[in-house]
């Protein structure tokens, strides 16, 4: 998203995939029922960049990517963080990241025009190789999203009254933009918030979602074809304010469906910052009993029916009933979370925050 409203989101104006004691490090590391009482505990990344991209391999291996054009990889739980950053990246804003394994990876850099950029590394980040950079000035790319090791999407603030997609066939080597005849119209001032590489998912082979703000109504965006066609649904958490709307979204599978957000700003209120969808989207319901502020991550515990994180820069909250209520249970800040499917979850943010959920 590409408004100076949202500097302090967005880095100075620039608008994150496959829980030790609240905001402190030396934490509690007994067993935890993440379902119960979810405790992060805080790694030592080694530097002050904000990761708003991050991407769960396992419980030993994670990546993260933030400001500074800084990726880093782990592959021993936290204990240690590799710096692998792409050559000449300083001056990129990384805002999501999505790994196939501890040595393949796809990072987006988000901005305007040629700031746009997509890189692909094959050996853990010692070296890169980058696959798309934008050349149209209006283009402005948010997140990715990948359905298998070969297919993904990427999606850029409208083009033209529609959101643009990026497709790639084999594993983010190579892209093209798809025609954008099968996308809705877009509102004024609706776009994608680029806070934490989720406001494109996927669920399978083929559905994918796309979560927009900023306009008169927050919407979600769902296509059943890898992004060929797509149909638009108004989501029932805050909007009318270009700080406003869906942030992040996670599909447990192609029906059940969890979209958080809310007003980005510093004390200013978001009721209703939580949704919940079991038709694949074609309705949204408001959360019961939602997070008391604006979220911006969210993600479901592997194999779990009900239970799922949502993250922001004043805490982290748990839900056991799908969506419906949730619960504060620590008060860091984080921007992104993730879990992989053997229950290794993680979060990131703020000032080199990286955190890995412990003893589940």
């Amino acid at each position: 998203m590409r408004r100076t409203v949202l500097a302090g989101l967005c880095g100075a104006a620039l608008a994150g995939s496959v829980l030790a004691a609240p905001g402190a490090a030396g934490a509690d590391t007994r067993t935890h029922r993440p379902d119960r009482d979810p405790r992060w505990q805080l790694t030592d990344s080694g530097t002050d960049a904000r990761f708003r991209g991050l991407a769960a391999v396992s419980r030993d291996t994670a990546w993260a990517a933030g400001t500074g054009g800084t990726v880093l990889r782990t592959s021993d739980g936290g204990e240690s963080w590799r710096e692998v950053s792409p050559p000449g990246a300083a001056d990129l804003e990384f805002r999501d990241i999505e790994a196939f394994d501890g040595r393949r990876a796809v990072v987006l850099a988000i901005g305007e025009g040629e700031a746009s950029r997509v890189l692909r590394t094959e050996d853990g980040g010692a070296t890169w190789t980058e696959s798309f950079r934008n050349t149209d000035a209006r283009a402005f790319y948010d997140c990715m999203t990948f359905f298998d090791r070969r297919h993904g999407l990427a999606v850029s603030d409208p083009v033209d009254g529609r959101f643009r997609i990026l497709s790639t066939a084999d594993g983010g080597r190579s892209w093209r933009v798809l025609p954008s005849a099968g996308m809705p119209a877009a509102q004024e001032g609706e776009a994608g918030f680029a806070a934490s590489g989720q406001c494109l998912v996927s669920s399978g082979p083929r559905d994918v979602w796309l979560a927009t703000g900023g306009a008169a109504r927050a919407r979600v965006l769902h296509s059943a074809d890898r992004g060929q066609t797509w149909t638009a649904t108004d989501a029932p958490v805050p909007a009318g304010d270009p700080a406003r709307g869906v942030f992040g979204l996670a599909f447990r599978d192609r029906t059940h469906g969890i979209a958080v957000g809310g007003d980005y700003r510093a004390g200013q209120a978001s009721p209703k910052a939580a949704a919940v969808t079991r038709d694949g989207g074609r309705h949204w319901g408001p959360a019961d009993r939602p997070p008391p502020a604006y979220r911006s991550g969210v993600t479901w515990f592997p194999h779990s029916r009900s239970t799922a994180l949502a993250v922001g820069p004043t805490g982290t909250d748990v839900t056991t009933d799908g969506g419906r209520s949730w619960r504060t249970v620590d008060t860091g800040s984080y921007d992104t979370v993730d879990c992989a499917r053997d229950r290794g979850c993680w979060a990131a943010g703020e000032k080199g925050r990286i955190a890995r959920l412990r003893g589940h």
